[in-house]
């Protein structure tokens, strides 16, 4: 059956390569952002998610392509998937990256919850886990960095983050909904594949993100599977490809970028530091993009 998926955020990095891969799975997607998205099956709803009535007439909207179809009424939407933000610090102050991206979120769930839609999937941030943008390098509490562990950054991007979180289990205990949150790694395209021999000749350039990394394409799936599985309430799951984006094994980096860091459980041999095991078992994701099927090594 055909999913009617509002999606916000669908002409960012992520979102143009989830919604790609959405609309070859079957779905229809109305793309929520500020700015046009270059794809012919979806159209663009140019909306300002901090602006609350905005976001309630956006998710209420028609969804089909052009103003002169045979009927332009509204039609019930199956999910949200909100993707929109600033993406990272240093883009934006401090204040509007927070502001953005925590009542933008506010709203959109909000938004979903009071027009009777039943799924919510949010993008949340493996910043979270306070490695990535702390002011200094810093060990984390252990490893692999799973979806139970103490949440703790520092800075306003990770902050908005773990708020965005608690805004959704807030919706969620409210509303009886399911409200799902995917810890994103860092997103890789197509084309980025060529940047792997770089990273393999400095493998301690990667090391604040723990070596994670996802395929927009995987993004894609963990997202649709995370829209077809209901009934589990609230909940957060790590989104990362099977493997780290190091082609050093996954013990010889902790040992030589994190000595002395716990370990919780038996890891394989190149197995992501940013912990997917939940997704798998829950979600059934199962990623298909491992750079090792697209970057020659030695």
């Amino acid at each position: 059956m055909t999913k009617r998926i509002m999606f916000t955020g669908g002409s960012g990095k992520a979102g143009r390569h989830v919604v790609q891969y959405l609309v070859e799975q079957g779905c229809q997607v109305l793309n929520i952002d500020t700015k046009p998205l270059d794809n012919p099956k979806v159209r663009t709803l140019i909306t300002d998610i901090t602006d609350s009535g905005q976001v309630f007439n956006a998710l209420s909207s028609y969804m089909g392509l052009h103003e002169f179809d045979p009927s332009l009424r509204t039609q019930p939407v199956d999910a949200v998937v909100h993707f929109a933000a600033i993406p990272r610090i240093m883009i934006t102050p401090d204040n509007e990256v927070f502001r953005i991206n925590a009542l933008g979120t506010y709203n959109v769930i909000e938004a979903a919850v009071k027009l009777g839609i039943r799924k919510v999937v949010i993008a949340s941030s493996e910043t979270t886990y306070g490695l990535v943008f702390a002011n200094e390098p810093r060990d984390p509490t252990y490893f692999p960095l799973d979806e139970d562990y103490d949440v703790d950054p520092m800075d306003s991007y990770a902050l908005s983050k773990i708020v965005n979180e608690k805004t959704a289990r807030a919706f969620a205990l409210r509303s009886g909904i399911d409200i799902y949150a995917l810890r994103i790694g860092n997103v890789i395209e197509p084309h980025e594949y060529s940047l792997f021999p770089k990273w393999f000749a400095d493998p301690g350039f990667r090391k604040r993100i723990a070596w994670s990394y996802i395929d927009g394409r995987d993004l894609g799936q963990i997202t649709l599977r995370a829209i077809e599985k209901d009934g589990l309430g609230y909940q957060v799951f790590n989104a990362a490809n099977d493997d780290t984006s190091s082609d050093l094994p996954t013990a010889e980096l902790l040992k030589r970028f994190y000595p002395g860091v716990p370990v919780k459980v038996e890891l394989g041999e190149y197995e992501t530091l940013l912990s997917n095991r939940k997704a798998r078992d829950m979600l059934g994701f199962r990623p298909e993009h491992s750079w090792r099927k697209y970057v020659k090594t030695t």
